[in-house]
Formats: C-alpha cells, structure tokens, sequence
C-alpha cells in the first residue's frame, strides 16, 4: 500500500479556497511573519518576549476588571471573565514551560561529564 501526499494536499488547498480572501490573506503573512521571526533568535529574548506577553495579558484582565467594579458601562461582564480565562490560561502554560525547563536543566547537569 502506497500513501501520496497529494490528494491530501489537493484537499487542503481546495478547502483554502473555500475561505474567503480577505481571511486567508490575513492568515498566512502573520504565520509566515512568527516563524521568520523565530528562526534564529535569541532564546532568551522569545522567552522574555512570551513572559512580556502573559504580563500584558494580566495587566489588560487587571484593567478590564477595574473598570468593571467602578461601574464602567463599556466594559461587559463576559468581556472581563473571557480576559480573566486568557490571562490564567497563558499564566498556567507558562509555568508548565518553566517546569519543563527547570527539569531539563537538572537532568542536564546530573549527567556525569
């Protein structure tokens, strides 16, 4: 049995088409643009850019809630708690990162030399 990658190729670019234009030409450059900007670049300044990112989100879910209990009419109750979800979403994946990080450089420095 032979698997081919085209017709699943062809599928794809046939559902590609069936997004509307304006969708799909917002897509594909922000993806092109993250992985260019990725490849090559520091880790140390991706992870301190991704930490700047969490941070901005708690500051905006902080704001959000704010001007919510100061009676803000702008400010919507689902606005808020979906801002408050992204904040504790993209806090907790951090520190799932960080754990991750922690035992891999334990396991890197228990390895005898």
């Amino acid at each position: 049995m032979q698997i081919n990658g085209n017709p699943l190729l062809q599928e794809m670019q046939s559902l590609r088409g069936e997004i509307s234009p304006s969708i799909g030409s917002k897509i594909s450059p922000n993806l092109t643009q993250q992985v260019n900007n990725t490849t090559g670049a520091d880790f140390g300044q991706l992870l301190s850019q991704a930490v700047g990112h969490v941070s901005g989100l708690q500051q905006h879910s902080s704001n959000l809630a704010t001007r919510l209990d100061m009676g803000d009419t702008t400010v919507t109750l689902s606005d808020t708690v979906i801002a408050r979800e992204k904040s504790g979403v993209a806090f907790e994946a951090t520190v799932q990162v960080r754990n991750k990080l922690v035992e891999a450089y334990k396991e890197i420095m228990s390895m005898p030399v």
